[in-house]
């Protein structure tokens, strides 16, 4: 209430403009930008070949792009922001969210979960923890937070759900979410990951949802062998194995030099994955 939030510190130091458009844009389907971004995949797929030879050490195309995703959170603060009540908050921590179907069939479950990250994480432990993760709520019979969570929303009659929805919103919107909604909750995240790679899809650009506070979007799409130009001056062209994302942004956390400049990175990151093979040791702090 009153600003203050236990998932997050308001944001003082900041532009008149950039404060004045959560007041015209009120909602985050609202705020939305998209992009399709678009990946070599050589330089990912030589990372994967080397580190399975010389270390013994599957990684995957998941394991690269949730560690460039921390990454970037990392380097570029202000795109872990969230709005809430026309009030702009820096996240404590970086937070994923993705969904996990237990089995690749129509009648399996599907549940949802959230990492946790301090931004010094390299592809080593983000795989460790990736993999231990997806692991446990491979189990049918497992339950995690969220799947608790979802169930207290859903015990009762339709009217009930409802009105138990509006008020969690409600006190979301007046910091008054207890902290056990939020650590539990995939829609309070810096970014909630859809891939679509895993069943065979391309890309979506997926709608950023009103709920919670999770201002990006990224679906991971299936990898294609494409034609494109080698040499412009000789219009030679070559087939390449490429893969795209869709990445979708809440405009209001931050401008739009500091968005396109982040989005960037993500890019040089996911095709140069031996940049994410150390440690962090430069997390930059949120001045806001």
């Amino acid at each position: 209430m009153f600003g203050l939030r236990n998932d997050g510190k308001k944001v003082k130091n900041i532009d008149p403009l950039m404060k004045l458009v959560p007041h015209i844009m009120f909602y985050r389907n609202d705020a939305m930008v998209m992009q399709l971004q678009e990946y070599d995949c050589q330089g990912i797929d030589e990372f994967i070949l080397e580190k399975r030879k010389s270390e013994k050490i599957r990684f995957n195309y998941l394991d690269i792009l949730v560690t460039s995703m921390v990454r970037v959170f990392a380097k570029r603060p202000k795109l872990n922001r969230f709005i809430v009540n026309g009030r702009i908050f820096k996240r404590n921590n970086i937070q994923i969210s993705f969904a996990v179907k237990k089995k690749l069939v129509d009648s399996a479950e599907e549940t949802t979960v959230k990492l946790t990250f301090d931004g010094t994480e390299s592809i080593y432990e983000v795989k460790e923890r990736l993999d231990a993760i997806i692991k446990e709520n491979k189990h049918v019979d497992g339950k995690n937070k969220s799947d608790k969570l979802a169930k207290i929303f859903t015990g009762g009659p339709n009217f009930m759900n409802k009105a138990m929805v509006r008020f969690a919103m409600f006190l979301d919107k007046h910091g008054m979410l207890p902290k056990f909604v939020i650590d539990g909750s995939p829609f309070h995240s810096s970014a909630f990951l859809v891939h679509s790679k895993s069943i065979k899809m391309d890309p979506v650009l997926h709608h950023i949802y009103n709920f919670g506070t999770t201002g990006l979007f990224v679906s991971m799409g299936q990898e294609k062998y494409e034609p494109k130009i080698k040499n412009r001056e000789t219009k030679e062209i070559e087939v390449k194995k490429m893969m795209k994302a869709g990445v979708v942004v809440d405009e209001r956390i931050c401008d739009g030099l500091y968005n396109s400049l982040s989005l960037r990175l993500f890019k040089k990151l996911m095709e140069n994955p031996s940049l994410l093979a150390q440690k962090n040791d430069e997390v930059v702090q949120d001045e806001g």
